[in-house]
């Protein structure tokens, strides 16, 4: 739960920016790698947390582009390009710090009804991370499937190790 409006925006910032990192690493060719039929695929994951930067603080009352139509169940066609979704994800990062500018710390402690339940705002900004780590990491995976080379972001990848002059850690 975040207390402070500054602490959210670095630790968003530092998340952005490792998102970028896996939305620039994802070629067209393997936009469609899913773990089986019937799963979200990399593209689908990817719009999932643009989505998301929408719909969330949408419940909170903050004024975000196309809020109010997820708020009425009318989700976002899925774009056709990882470049498409990457551009759509900056439009949304950048409309959540804009629409925040009219939250203070104090506001962090307001509750607001989130899927059934009561939580704070600094509960939900943090749970908005979160959420972005948890398919950042699903993407990951996925991305390995398609054998495509992961860049490190909380952290050196695999084959990041060796700038470092050190063997990688045991698989």
């Amino acid at each position: 739960m975040f207390r402070r409006l500054d602490d959210f925006r670095a630790s968003f910032a530092h998340a952005r920016e490792s998102y970028l990192k896996i939305l620039d690493a994802i070629p067209e060719t393997a936009a469609g790698t899913a773990v089986a039929e019937g799963h979200r695929d990399l593209r689908r994951l990817a719009f999932h947390l643009v989505e998301t930067l929408i719909e969330m603080p949408a419940r909170t009352g903050l004024k975000v582009p196309h809020g109010d139509a997820f708020l009425a169940d009318q989700p976002l066609p899925l774009p056709a390009t990882m470049a498409e979704i990457r551009q759509a994800y900056v439009d949304a990062a950048d409309a959540l710090g804009t629409a925040l500018e009219a939250w203070n710390d104090a506001t962090l402690e307001v509750s607001d009804n989130m899927y059934g339940q009561q939580w704070k705002r600094g509960e939900t900004l943090g749970i908005l991370l979160t959420h972005q780590v948890h398919h950042v990491g699903q993407m990951t995976v996925l991305m390995r499937q398609a054998g495509l080379r992961v860049p490190g972001i909380y952290g050196p990848a695999k084959e990041e190790w060796e700038a470092y002059h050190m063997p990688a850690p045991a698989i």
